[in-house]
């Protein structure tokens, strides 16, 4: 195995890789999305941008499938000031709302941005980001989470990151794994990990500089700890059986996990700072795939204790499990909307494996998938979009629909394959 320095992280260097790196396909958007005019920034500085901020933002606000951002060939001005804006110009090419603005680089990097409502000639927000000159990429996507904010009332997550694990196989039929971080839009990749032996279970801290994963390197399943500022990564676990599916607890001090140490695989919580553990199930049944309520309460898990996989609610405090699905016959991997309503999660139906979402309050599911073999789904932090791994032929890729079905777009890697997806949490600038 082989760990990547991560000062370079700290020095704004980042490690990429082809193999690693996704591309973005919207399959499907709303029907009329508002037409937005993303106008290219101006650029104060010595030579070329380091950056094209405009088509960073551009791209994020098509890639949500809810905006048509107009072509630059059909603009008729490229204006950065307010006063340099006329909405006849804009009206003229039917664009209801236009977005102008200004990057400088000093000791760091600066956008100042005003977005306009075309119809009612006013300005709708305006703002300023500051940033590391090295991640002015961020910096944009920034921009992007407040201007989405603004148009559609919900928080962007444009300037989050994405873990993945991808496969790809040598000449000899080896594969080759690699655990990777990248931007929201697969820009960006970081190899953190890579090797022969399976990578499975990658989770992020709640604060997001931390990671955790299942690595298969010492010739069984182990869960290792691993700082994504310093590098620096610990082994928690790698007790004989099954060591698998961390997950932190909403507030970092604990991480659930399952272990088969002493007999069948049950759901534990180990205390990170004691290395105390806490043995919450014991039954004849497969107990997995731990999963956090926000509030810390309770956990959700996987269990087959009814006879065939279904979703089940442990509470911490009365230590009581209730069975929380019951359509279908199989429900799997949950993974809990930061709302605390909203579940995503692995269905069956008519023999395929679908995700879908399940509402905690009206106890309805939703089936958001036509694919037949999606598996491991990961909410975005704004509870709209659910990633998830599926196939396209021989290959895995990632898929991601919105939690009303409405856009979808895949995420599938220029070389091998790609599973095992987990979307960070907001991340503090």
């Amino acid at each position: 195995m082989l760990m990547r320095n991560f000062l370079a992280l700290l020095l704004g260097v980042y490690v990429s890789s082809g193999s690693a790196e996704l591309q973005i396909e919207i399959n499907q958007g709303v029907e009329n999305p508002t037409p937005v005019a993303i106008v290219p920034f101006a650029w104060q500085g010595v030579g070329a941008a380091p950056e094209d901020v405009a088509q960073i933002v551009d791209s994020d606000l098509a890639r949500s499938g809810q905006f048509s951002p107009v072509s630059r060939r059909d603009m008729l001005g490229f204006p950065s000031r307010e006063s340099e804006l006329y909405y006849r110009d804009w009206r003229a090419i039917s664009a209801e709302y236009v977005l102008i603005g200004r990057v400088s680089v000093g000791a760091q990097a600066r956008i100042d941005f005003q977005l306009f409502d075309v119809t009612r000639q006013a300005t709708v927000e305006s703002g300023t980001v500051t940033g590391p000159v090295s991640e002015l990429r961020m910096l944009a996507h920034r921009v992007s989470d407040q201007v989405y904010e603004t148009l559609s009332g919900i928080p962007g997550a444009f300037a989050t990151r994405l873990l993945y694990v991808s496969v790809t196989r040598n000449p000899e039929g080896k594969d080759f794994y690699r655990l990777t971080l990248a931007d929201a839009d697969g820009r960006r990749p970081i190899v953190l990990l890579e090797g022969r032996d399976p990578i499975l279970s990658p989770t992020w801290s709640p604060d997001g500089r931390e990671i955790a994963y299942v690595s298969f390197e010492t010739s069984r399943p182990a869960i290792y700890r691993q700082n994504l500022l310093t590098g620096q990564r610990e082994q928690l676990t790698n007790f004989k059986g099954l060591n698998n599916s961390p997950a932190w607890s909403p507030d970092g001090n604990s991480m659930a996990l399952v272990l088969s140490k002493d007999g069948n695989p049950d759901i534990y919580i180990l205390n990170l700072s004691s290395r105390s553990l806490t043995r919450l199930t014991r039954h004849f049944a497969i107990d997995t795939e731990p999963t956090w309520m926000p509030d810390g309460k309770s956990l959700l898990f996987t269990s087959d204790r009814g006879g065939r996989p279904q979703i089940y609610r442990y509470d911490l405090r009365t230590k009581k499990i209730v069975r929380v699905t019951f359509e279908g016959p199989y429900n799997a991997r949950a993974r809990v909307a930061q709302d605390g309503r909203n579940v995503a999660m692995v269905h069956q139906r008519d023999g395929r494996y679908h995700i879908a979402v399940f509402d905690l309050v009206t106890d309805r599911l939703t089936v958001l998938t036509e694919t037949s073999l999606d598996e491991s789904p990961s909410i975005a932090p704004n509870g709209s979009i659910v990633l998830y791994a599926t196939k396209r032929g021989e290959e895995s890729i990632l898929g991601a629909v919105a939690v009303d079905g409405g856009v979808r777009f895949s995420l599938p890697s220029r070389e091998g394959s790609v599973q095992e997806p987990a979307w960070s949490p907001y991340v503090t600038p």
